[in-house]
């Protein structure tokens, strides 16, 4: 029962190149940084990642797309990663940009053994009939397109009204990175982080969790608990300075009111 690794080296070391890889937090919050670099440092190449987002330039996901390691993304938000938007605009990189909501629910299904689901999100746009561009050639020619997606009229309380058919998500691979978690894999989360690490975790099919707190099993309140410990396979336990380092996606400051202001 006890699932707690030596490294995060040791935690990634069976990735292959050209898994898919599901990767929790949002924006730079609760993102899995050490066992990023843990991947970054391995030389895992041709990979597909699931995420809110690609991180920024230089941390996070963004990391891994600067080495090239990323064929493809699954996420909601790019606008903070210059290069991630180069290398989509070059035919570079493959993009299935995904209604934030879905992308939730197509990795929750994936973990709660739901093979897809219908959603209103996306009824009448290109999201359902298809066409989105997911890859560009190097002269800029759409390379490959987003197919039609099958759709339903269903009854609901305003009437009838068209919904899409989504596919859930399985990965490969799942890093999330959590507040606390115990031996056993129990996982709190804390904020913002809470957001997609716990669905990330649901939907790999090995589940590694970096862990700012370890405690023993036992010590967290089966109510606090966010991702029971059967959803995780490997915990790894940063260290005080791992767990300090948490970067801002963007700061933003304003000059400190004077005295007379504050009157």
């Amino acid at each position: 029962m006890d699932k707690v690794v030596a490294s995060a080296a040791e935690a990634v070391s069976d990735i292959p190149d050209g898994a898919t890889i599901a990767v929790g937090g949002f924006g730079l919050c609760g993102i899995p940084s050490v066992l990023i670099d843990a991947l970054l440092l391995a030389g895992t190449t041709d990979l597909e990642a699931v995420s809110n987002n690609c991180g920024v330039d230089d941390w996070g996901l963004g990391r891994l797309l600067m080495e090239r390691r990323l064929r493809r993304m699954v996420s909601s938000y790019v606008g903070e990663n210059k290069e991630f938007a180069r290398q989509y605009l070059s035919g570079e990189l493959e993009v299935e940009l995904t209604p934030q909501g879905t992308l939730a629910e197509r990795m929750r299904a994936g973990g709660s053994g739901i093979p897809g689901f219908y959603t209103i999100t996306g009824a009448g746009t290109q999201v359902a009939e298809g066409g989105l561009p997911w890859k560009y050639d190097s002269e800029g020619n759409v390379e490959i397109a987003s197919p039609p997606k099958e759709t339903k009229v269903f009854e609901t309380h305003e009437g009838p009204k068209e919904f899409v058919l989504e596919h859930a998500i399985v990965a490969d691979f799942a890093l999330v990175r959590a507040w606390k978690g115990d031996r056993h894999g129990n996982l709190v989360f804390r904020d913002s982080a809470r957001n997609f690490n716990p669905l990330a975790a649901m939907c790999g099919r090995v589940t590694i969790a970096e862990v700012e707190e370890l405690v023993e099993p036992g010590e967290i309140d089966p109510n606090d608990v966010h991702t029971p410990g059967v959803y995780v396979t490997r915990v790894v336990e940063l260290t005080p300075e791992q767990a300090a380092d948490k970067r801002i996606e963007r700061v933003t400051t304003r000059p400190r009111p004077t005295n007379a202001e504050e009157a």
